[in-house]
């Protein structure tokens, strides 16, 4: 396929912000008196809408959820944030894809602010012609409508040309109700399973596979 413009999830698929995400979702959860200990049981929050998770996973109601966030984002934006790395190679592909004259773009979940910040910290914003992400306020923030913000903010229109590369069945599901093809990654936080079960086009295990697939 010739694709020529190349959205990235950002959290599990170009930076690994496991630490900072359960820290602060145990933040939030402290507040309401719920002691979560085992880190490996808030995986499950990197890649959501934080507001889903919070009711899907732990019974909040819209309104607890939204304080939820609220108190997440206490803990994030002074250390949460930056308790994150890049994956291994990343810096290197979007070199490399840059190179060969792909459009590269972050379409996020996360706040845009969030991931500006943090692209910005690692020296990565330079490889994207856009920083697409949710609103503070949550009023856009699924998959779906990150992805169709991005592509009208770029003026794309060829959707046979995009590809989406993400981690989670949210980045899936998002991607094909906008009409663009998929790529779910596993190094990051959701299971093969998962990906197929969402209806994944492509499957890439590691970083070097994407560079394989798109060279």
């Amino acid at each position: 396929m010739d694709y020529r413009y190349i959205l990235f999830d950002l959290d599990g698929t170009v930076t690994d912000p496991g630490i900072g995400i359960t820290n602060s979702v145990m933040h939030a959860l402290k507040k309401f008196g719920i002691i979560e200990e085992d880190r490996r049981k808030l995986y499950k929050f990197i890649g959501p809408p934080l507001s889903e998770s919070f009711q899907q996973f732990y019974g909040f109601s819209e309104e607890d959820a939204l304080l939820g966030i609220e108190y997440y984002r206490e803990y994030f934006t002074e250390r949460g944030i930056f308790e994150n790395v890049v994956f291994e190679g990343m810096e290197e592909l979007l070199a490399a894809l840059v190179e060969k004259g792909m459009e590269l773009i972050i379409a996020t979940s996360k706040p845009e602010a969030f991931a500006r910040q943090i692209l910005e910290h690692f020296r990565l914003d330079g490889y994207f012609s856009f920083i697409g992400g949710a609103t503070m306020d949550e009023k856009r923030v699924k998959k779906a409508e990150v992805i169709a913000y991005a592509l009208e903010s770029r003026g794309i229109c060829d959707l046979s040309r995009v590809l989406m590369i993400g981690d989670r069945k949210h980045d899936v599901i998002g991607a094909h109700k906008t009409g663009v093809d998929v790529m779910g990654v596993l190094y990051g936080y959701g299971s093969r399973e998962e990906l197929e079960e969402a209806g994944a086009d492509y499957i890439a295990e590691n970083v070097g596979d994407i560079k394989k697939f798109l060279s």
